[in-house]
C-alpha cells in the first residue's frame, strides 16, 4: 500500500496534532500532590471535621491535583512521633498543639502561660498579630511551614476522678497528667501538683487504670474522648489557652507548584474562621451536657492560682525563658503579667 503525499502530509498534521494529548498526560500526573495529613483528635472533633471540609475545598480547586488525605485519631502515631516523621518527610502534614509544639520551638509556648488571656478572641488577635509573627519565623527555622493562622483547641479545665479541684491547694501532690510540654510541666510544678507526661492516645488507659488522679484538657477533647468515663469533676480554671498550628514539611511544601501552595494555604487560614466558631460553639454546650453525663462542676477562683504562679516565680522565669521581644509583645494583647 503506498500513500500519496498529500495523504501522508495529512497524516501527519492528524498525529502531529495528538502529540499534545501525549505531552499533557504525564504532565498533568507529574503535577498530582498527596498531602497525609495526621493528628490526634477523634473523628468528630471540630478540628477533624474542619481539616476535612478544606481536604475536600482542596481537591475541588485544584481538580483533584491535591489531595489531602486526612488520619485522625493518631492513626499515624502519638504527637511526638507524628512530629518525628513529618521532620524527616515521612508524612507531609499535621496538626500539633503549640504546648507539645514548644518540645522543638520552644516560643510555640508563648501563648501557653498561665491565666494569660481573658478570651479566645484576645488570643486569636495574638497569634494573628505580632505574637505569631515571631513564633512563625522560630517555627520556619526548624525546617517545617506552619500555615498562618492557628487553629482554636480552647482553654483547658482541670478534671479528676477523686477530689474536686477548688483551690490551689488541693493540687498539692495531685497527680495530674499533662501532654509531653515544658510549660504544662511547669504550671502544675508551680502550683504544687505532681504532674506527668502521657500522650494523648494513651490518657484514657491511664486514668482508667489510675496512673493518674486527674487531667487537664479543653472541654471538646474531654467530651470528644469521653473522659467523663473516668473523671468525676471538672474544675473551670481556664489556666492556659492553646491552640492547633497546622504544619507542613518544608522541603515538601517548598516542591510544590505556587499554585497550589496558594490554595492550600488560602484554603486552611480560611477554614481557621469556621473551625474557631465551632469550636468555641462546641466547648459552651458543653457543661450542660457533661453534667447530664453524670460530671461534676465546680467553679474556681482563677485569681488565687493566678497569684500562686506569681509567688513561685513563674512569670519570671517564663519572660526570661521567651526573651524581651516575645514578651513585650505578649503583654501588647494581655496586659502586663510578671
Amino acid at each position: 500500500m503506498t500513500l500519496t503525499r498529500q495523504q501522508f502530509l495529512r497524516g501527519g498534521a492528524v498525529f502531529g496534532a495528538s502529540l499534545p494529548l501525549f505531552n499533557i498526560l504525564p504532565a498533568r500526573a507529574a503535577r498530582r500532590t498527596i498531602i497525609k495529613f495526621g493528628l490526634d483528635l477523634t473523628t468528630d472533633h471540630p478540628t477533624t471535621v474542619n481539616a476535612t471540609a478544606a481536604a475536600k475545598k482542596i481537591k475541588d480547586a485544584t481538580n483533584g491535583d491535591v489531595e489531602v488525605q486526612i488520619f485522625a485519631n493518631s492513626q499515624l502515631g502519638d504527637d511526638t512521633h507524628m512530629l518525628s516523621n513529618l521532620r524527616s518527610g515521612a508524612m507531609q502534614m499535621m496538626a500539633i498543639g503549640d504546648n507539645i509544639l514548644a518540645t522543638l520551638v520552644p516560643t510555640c509556648a508563648i501563648n501557653n502561660i498561665g491565666f494569660a488571656f481573658k478570651d479566645a478572641e484576645t488570643a486569636w488577635k495574638a497569634l494573628d498579630g505580632k505574637v505569631g509573627d515571631i513564633v512563625r519565623v522560630d517555627i520556619a527555622k526548624t525546617g517545617l511551614h506552619p500555615m498562618t493562622r492557628i487553629w482554636d483547641e480552647g482553654f483547658r479545665e482541670v478534671t479528676s476522678g477523686t477530689k474536686p479541684i477548688k483551690t490551689p491547694d488541693d493540687l498539692k501532690g495531685f497527680k495530674i497528667r499533662v501532654p509531653p510540654s515544658p510549660i504544662s510541666l511547669s504550671i502544675f510544678q508551680s502550683l504544687g501538683a505532681s504532674p506527668i507526661t502521657i500522650n494523648a492516645s494513651e490518657l484514657y488507659t491511664s486514668l482508667q487504670t489510675k496512673v493518674a488522679d486527674g487531667q487537664e484538657n479543653p472541654l471538646g477533647n474531654i467530651q470528644t474522648m469521653k473522659l467523663d468515663q473516668v473523671q468525676k469533676y471538672c474544675s473551670l480554671t481556664n489556666h492556659m489557652w492553646v491552640g492547633y498550628w497546622l504544619l507542613m514539611n518544608g522541603s515538601f511544601w517548598s516542591s510544590m507548584p505556587a499554585e497550589q501552595q496558594k490554595i492550600v494555604a488560602d484554603t486552611f487560614d480560611a477554614q481557621a474562621t469556621d473551625q474557631r466558631a465551632a469550636n468555641q460553639k462546641l466547648d459552651a454546650s458543653l457543661e450542660e451536657v457533661l453534667k447530664k453525663q453524670g460530671m461534676e462542676f465546680v467553679k474556681v477562683d482563677t485569681t488565687a492560682f493566678q497569684a500562686v504562679l506569681t509567688k513561685s516565680g513563674f512569670y519570671k522565669t517564663w519572660e526570661g525563658k521567651f526573651g524581651a521581644p516575645l514578651w513585650s509583645a505578649l503583654e501588647g494583647y494581655t496586659g502586663s503579667l510578671a
